[in-house]
């Protein structure tokens, strides 16, 4: 079935990746991989522990050739300072943008790694992770060890480091994918920098290709079984989280003696919470060691990680490929159905906003478009995921859309403009949020001030009547009941009528 709506001929969109392909979207889920949108980067990333807990010798491999390759880094970084040019070749890499998985709100273009990411990286296995690649109380090396302080590599880099370092796979995934189902009109052929890394010659090499080709870029597909969502399985919060249960679990009686004095010298009963925890990653850098204690019980766990990332692939299936085909079929039907709800697009930015946000109303509360907002009976509570979901009701338009910009105070949801002076800005807010009197109070005002315009919506998802009565009060406290720029969108599903029903 197609998707996306196209205000300008009437017809639906293609969105996803079988959509664009001409390709069943069962054949697509039979192969493994995820069904992509070509529209907008979905919220998924590849978990390195999903390789090396794998039950097949292909994701071992890769991930032997991940700490393989971080193995050599190491040796060099403890050689001396890399040169510019060490640092170019081994450590800078772009972001994998065709997988369309990741973090980006709006396309598929990320900051990629660059010199900051580097310079950390190759600190930290010059220092506190000398001993990479031969621990002794670990089943293995993971890379996911060098985010566990942080120290400049975070969650992102290392999900586009991963995916770097599997290119080669993920091109060859995706080739065999586009020569046994794709015509031959939707596959050229690419060359592709970075792919196989030589050891002899200390380079990276490239390849050649025959991939999917779509706007100008291949795609790529990747495997839904090494793939997961929010947080890898080894990850610094869960480490956090679990900071009293790694003390008890250290084998070593001295050691763990130490750590217990390290720590409880930085806390009494005043401490808060969150300075509880920045004691506990003080203590765990005196003693990087400890680590792998927790890295240890991870493994342990080790069917829990493949059980919780199925779930979450699941959901994200379900909210953004399944939900979102559904919404667009909703949207399209009303289109022909009521065309005076939808119109023409004004050419104005701000107006064409508060088109597109009163047919998304619309549909949610006339046409059961609510049920879309739910996944196995509880509503979306992320309004990243809202936004991603509205970001796909801007498909075919020629208006440029924005997210997460940032003009100098603080990013703004989505700003929607064609050219400089036809602008506005639109913020989605959870009526759940609990900072949302102080956004209301405050926020846009900032926003339009940064931005050089004066015209913005505000838009509150609200999923209850307690949660309309606690957005209703504050409007009333800050003087905004009424107000035309705050509009509110019921997905509260107790109680709702039907489509057939609720129309008059």
């Amino acid at each position: 079935m197609e998707t996306g709506l196209d205000d300008q001929d009437d017809v639906l969109v293609p969105i996803y990746f079988s959509n664009v392909f001409e390709v069943d979207e069962q054949v697509v889920d039979d192969y493994g991989a995820f069904n992509v949108a070509l529209v907008n980067d979905l919220p998924l990333f590849v978990d390195p522990f999903l390789l090396f807990d794998s039950e097949g010798d292909k994701y071992k491999k890769l991930h032997d050739g991940i700490i393989e390759y971080l193995v050599f880094l190491k040796e060099r970084a403890l050689e001396g300072e890399l040169s510019a040019g060490d640092m170019n070749q081994w450590l800078l890499f772009k972001e994998v943008k065709q997988n369309w998985l990741g973090f980006s709100q709006v396309g598929n273009g990320g900051t990629g790694l660059g010199p900051n990411f580097a310079r950390s990286l190759a600190t930290n296995l010059r220092t506190v992770f000398r001993n990479f690649g031969r621990e002794a109380t670990t089943a293995g090396s993971h890379l996911e060890k060098l985010g566990l302080l942080s120290n400049g590599v975070g969650r992102d880099h290392l999900s586009d480091f991963t995916t770097n370092l599997i290119k080669n796979f993920l091109l060859e995934y995706t080739q065999e994918f586009g020569i046994k189902h794709l015509r031959k009109e939707f596959v050229r052929r690419f060359r592709v920098d970075k792919v196989v890394f030589d050891y002899e010659a200390r380079r990276w090499q490239s390849g050649y290709f025959e991939l999917p080709y779509f706007n100008g870029d291949y795609v790529l597909l990747t495997p839904k079984d090494i793939l997961t969502r929010e947080e890898a399985w080894i990850n610094q919060a869960d480490m956090l989280a679990q900071f009293t249960e790694i003390q008890v679990s250290i084998p070593d009686e001295d050691l763990r003696n130490r750590v217990s004095d390290h720590f409880m010298r930085q806390i009494d009963e005043r401490t808060k919470a969150n300075e509880r925890k920045e004691a506990a990653l003080r203590t765990l850098a005196a003693h990087p060691e400890v680590l792998d204690v927790y890295i240890r019980m991870k493994e342990e766990d080790a069917p829990e990680a493949h059980a919780q990332s199925d779930i979450k692939v699941k959901v994200t299936q379900a909210q953004f490929v399944e939900n979102v085909q559904e919404l667009a079929r909703q949207l399209q039907e009303l289109r022909r159905q009521q065309p005076a709800v939808t119109g023409d697009e004004s050419g104005d930015a701000m107006e064409e906003a508060r088109r597109r946000v009163a047919f998304l109303k619309h549909v949610i509360e006339d046409n059961d478009g609510y049920r879309l907002f739910y996944v196995d009976g509880k509503p979306v509570k992320r309004e990243s995921d809202l936004q991603t979901m509205f970001r796909l009701t801007w498909c075919a338009t020629a208006f440029d859309v924005n997210a997460e910009v940032n003009n100098g105070r603080g990013p703004v949801d989505y700003k929607i403009s064609m050219g400089k002076a036809n602008a506005g800005l639109v913020e989605f807010k959870l009526a759940s949020n609990t900072s949302l009197e102080k956004n209301l109070r405050n926020q846009v005002a900032i926003y339009e001030k940064a931005s050089n315009t004066k015209r913005s919506l505000k838009v509150i998802l609200y999923f209850s009547d307690s949660e309309l009565d606690k957005v209703l009060r504050i409007l009333k406290t800050l003087g905004l009941v009424g107000n035309p720029d705050i509009i509110l969108i019921d997905a509260n599903s107790e109680n709702k009528p039907s489509a057939s029903k609720a129309k008059t």
